[in-house]
């Protein structure tokens, strides 16, 4: 077999490689030494149990910390020794040495001032330290439009275009991020149980606020995933609604998700500075912007030119919208969400 030379394909076999061989516990894990584990394991507790943060931000909040920790250990000094001087050192290689925008520095020093804010309650450092981290200024809406033109998006669509089950599902994907906006977390989290399609609603998961957004089910995006699901689906216990294709079958990973629109727009040479789903996202709104500025002018339009209407009464609308629900059955009447694979 022919080892992947391009950088990409190479990282991508060695992940498939390691999670193939994990599933067949023929993989032996180093236990490598993580720098200050104990103050970082406290500390991500503490986000978790006191202030009911999602796995997924402890997960990228405590990998800044590590981040800083580790470059910090290695110079040999006691944690208590930190001072401002070794934070704006760290702040500063990013933007130098790790080319991390502005926007990307924020999130940084805003990890590490949650974290030097609970140090200091702890008293493992000394005190003022979160209060004296400097972040850089980010100006609201700088790097907008973010997304590409509705003519792209249709030719990103194109791409998926086939019959067989990778474009089938890809589609889906993408019809998901663009219509509706969603992030990778959310189509990630998505589960058979969340499309209602009697009712022809589909339930988006906000695990942060820790609730429940109900949107209407497009028929279009209602179409793709009922194909999928009827076609495509690997049969397994796992109630994801999105799968990998490839045993060992479980759900699809952010990282795939990533690069199922990545590949793909960096294949069409958009010019674009950023090529993940985020950038759907922004094409979706820029879209319905537009359609809303039309529909207003419009509106007003015809309301200059119409003469006043006579007022009908609320009864003989209400038994007129009753009448016309009864009689209109559901789209996806005859598809049990609940008996899908």
């Amino acid at each position: 077999m022919a080892w992947p030379t391009e950088g990409g394909g190479r990282t991508r076999f060695i992940s498939n490689a390691k999670k193939w061989l994990h599933f067949l516990g023929r993989l032996q894990s180093s236990t490598a030494l993580v720098p200050y584990a104990d103050l970082i394991n406290d500390f991500c507790d503490n986000l978790v149990r006191e202030r009911g943060l999602p796995q997924s931000t402890v997960r990228v909040t405590q990998w800044y910390i590590a981040q800083f920790l580790e470059r910090f250990w290695k110079q040999e000094r006691s944690f208590d020794s930190i001072c401002i001087r070794d934070i704006d050192v760290a702040i500063a290689r990013k933007g130098e040495q790790d080319s991390y925008s502005r926007v990307s520095i924020a999130h940084y020093v805003g990890a590490l001032r949650v974290f030097f804010r609970y140090a200091e309650h702890r008293r493992w450092c000394s005190q003022g330290l979160a209060a004296a981290i400097m972040c850089p200024r980010v100006f609201a809406d700088e790097g907008l439009p973010r997304g590409p033109s509705w003519d792209d998006v249709r030719r990103l669509h194109a791409t998926a275009e086939g019959d067989n089950p990778k474009s089938i599902r890809d589609r889906a994907i993408i019809m998901l991020f663009v219509v509706y906006g969603l992030r990778v977390g959310d189509v990630r989290a998505l589960r058979l149980e969340d499309i209602d399609w009697e009712r022809e609603l589909i339930c988006i998961r906000r695990p942060k606020s820790r609730s429940r957004q109900l949107y209407p089910l497009s028929y279009t995006v209602g179409n793709g995933i009922l194909r999928y699901l009827k076609e495509f689906r690997p049969r397994t216990r796992c109630r994801k609604l999105f799968l990998t294709l490839r045993a060992p079958i479980g759900p699809i990973g952010s990282g795939a998700l990533y690069d199922l629109v990545s590949d793909r727009l960096v294949a069409l040479g958009f010019p674009l500075k950023h090529h993940g789903p985020h950038t759907l996202r922004h094409a979706g709104y820029r879209a319905w912007f537009g359609v809303f500025a039309e529909f207003e002018q419009g509106l007003l339009a015809s309301f200059a030119a119409q003469k006043p209407r006579p007022r009908v009464a609320s009864s003989t609308v209400e038994s007129k919208a009753r009448h016309r629900e009864a009689a209109s059955p559901s789209k996806w009447s005859r598809h049990n969400g609940g008996g899908a694979r």
